[in-house]
This record gives structure tokens, C-alpha cells and sequence, in this order.
């Protein structure tokens, strides 16, 4: 897939207040944890998306850095210690180690508010319609709401300690992980003006790589270290955490891999353009080591 990051850290520096201010804190807590460097997968799947179905990178990219800013709300909330407690991120110090919990939390309170002011700002609205503006708005909503990721990490803190199946977990996880990824790529299809069928397909694949990326990360919390991931890592174990490893065991979590990327590949059936980036992107989801 086309590196967008660059692109994508200028456009997300120019949503963040750049004049001193009385809230210098809250807003040096912003940009810590958003210049953290990041894969930025889910925005370049956004701007990935928009491009396959004939929109541009220039109108996308509002929609893509409001997805980076949820990710990474969720990041911080995730990190503190009423959560996963968790005292380091992308090999950094978790927000809440570097500006106290009481900012961290604010931090990620006001990366909600900054992702809707990118998307519904004049100028998005302006580049591809305030229809298309409003139905993405609401997509990254639903999917990062009580219904979706929020949702899938209430699931997550009511099975600790207990024994579950693996249908919970796959909720849970389909939720938490796999329901942001989902509406980067769906957000993308939207500005472009994508149909109704191709958002579908989005969905799809992006469903099948979302949970395949967190199935990858349960078998690298196990099998890799700490400074390879840029992160602690056996705290699932730690914490008693029912994971797609616990349950299924390595050899099956590989299997599930294999089958949600095929899964993924043939939701890109759909789409009339050139999709090779999006199947060499899924593929190297399911090899990443780190």
C-alpha cells in the first residue's frame, strides 16, 4: 500500500492548536501521544479506500486524521490504570506516566471533540459534501461508540478473571479492534461517493484484517519481546485475559489468520480498480512481526 504517513502526520499537526495557551498541558498531551510514531494504519486505509473509489487524498484526509484521533484516544484511555495499565506505548511512556492520569484522560476526552471538528470543519464539508461529511461522521460514531469499540472494552474488563468461550472473545475483539478498522475503510468509500455495495465490501475486508490483526497481536505478545513490539509484553497473561491464544492455542490462531485474510481478499472483488496494494497490505498483516 502507498505510504501515506508523512502526509498523514503534516495534516494531523495542523489540527492541533499551535499557539501557547492556558490549556499548554492538555495540548502538549495532544501531540505526545498523537506524534508517537505509529504504523497509521487505519488512516491510510481511509485515504487507500477514498483513492480505489475515485476520490482524492486531499478531500480524504480530514476523515483520515479523525480516525487517528479516536485510535488514539482509545490508546490513552487503554494505557491507564483503571484499564489495561499499562506504563509504555510504541516503546514510549504512556501518556498518563509523562502528564498524570487526570490530562491523560483529558488528552483523549479532547481527541474525540478535535476528530469531529476535522470532519465537519467548512473546508472537509466543502471538499465532498455535507451529506457524505454527515454519514461518515456518524459511521466513525457508531463504530467507535457503546456499540462498538467502547463497547468491546467494556467486554473486555467483565471477563477478566472468568473463564469464557471463544465466541465472547471474537465479540469482544470484533468490537475493540475490528470495528474502528472498519470504518476507516468504509469513511474512505463514503467521501468518494462510493455505492452501497462497495461500502459493504469495506466492511468486509476490513472486518477480517481487524481481527486478524489482533489475533497476530495475542500470538506476538506471546511469542516476541518487549523491545520488538515497543510495548510490555505477556500482560494479557498477566492479567488472566481470556485472547484468541489462550483459548485456541498457536496453531489454531494461525489457521483463523489464513482464513480471514483470504476472507479479506476476496471482499476486494467488488471494487473495479487496481487493488493489489490492499491484498499485499492484508498479507502483510497476517506476517507482521512486530
Amino acid at each position: 500500500m502507498r505510504d501515506y504517513v508523512k502526509e498523514i502526520e503534516a495534516a494531523i499537526e495542523r489540527y492541533i492548536p499551535q499557539e501557547k495557551a492556558a490549556e499548554q498541558q492538555l495540548i502538549d498531551a495532544v501531540r505526545y501521544s498523537l506524534n508517537l510514531k505509529g504504523k497509521r494504519v487505519r488512516p491510510s486505509l481511509t485515504l487507500a479506500f477514498a483513492e480505489l473509489c475515485g476520490g482524492s487524498v486531499e478531500a480524504a484526509m480530514p476523515f483520515a486524521c479523525a480516525v487517528e484521533m479516536i485510535h488514539t484516544y482509545s490508546l490513552i484511555h487503554d494505557d491507564l490504570p483503571c484499564m489495561d495499565n499499562d506504563d509504555f506505548r510504541r516503546g514510549q511512556p504512556a501518556n498518563h506516566k509523562v502528564f498524570g492520569e487526570d490530562i491523560a484522560l483529558l488528552a483523549g476526552d479532547a481527541l474525540q471533540s478535535m476528530a469531529y471538528a476535522a470532519m465537519l470543519c467548512d473546508e472537509a464539508v466543502a471538499a465532498v459534501g455535507g451529506e457524505r461529511a454527515a454519514r461518515a461522521a456518524r459511521i466513525l460514531a457508531e463504530k467507535s461508540g457503546v456499540l462498538g469499540m467502547v463497547g468491546g472494552q467494556v467486554i473486555d474488563l467483565s471477563m477478566e478473571h472468568k473463564t469464557v468461550d471463544i465466541e465472547l472473545v471474537r465479540l469482544m475483539e470484533e468490537k475493540k479492534t475490528a470495528n474502528l478498522i472498519e470504518a476507516a475503510c468504509m469513511m474512505g468509500c463514503v467521501v468518494a461517493g462510493a455505492d452501497d455495495k462497495k461500502i459493504a465490501a469495506a466492511e468486509r475486508y476490513a472486518h477480517a484484517i481487524g481481527l486478524a490483526f489482533q489475533i497476530v497481536d495475542d500470538i506476538l505478545d506471546v511469542t516476541s519481546t518487549a523491545e520488538e513490539l515497543g510495548k510490555p509484553i505477556g500482560s494479557d497473561a498477566d492479567n488472566e485475559k481470556n485472547t484468541f491464544m489462550s483459548l485456541l492455542g498457536i496453531e489454531r490462531c494461525r489457521e483463523s489468520v489464513a482464513q480471514l485474510t483470504e476472507e479479506a481478499i476476496d471482499a476486494l472483488n467488488v471494487f473495479d480498480g487496481d487493488t493489489k496494494d490492499l491484498v499485499d497490505f492484508a498479507v502483510a498483516l497476517a506476517n507482521r512481526k512486530k
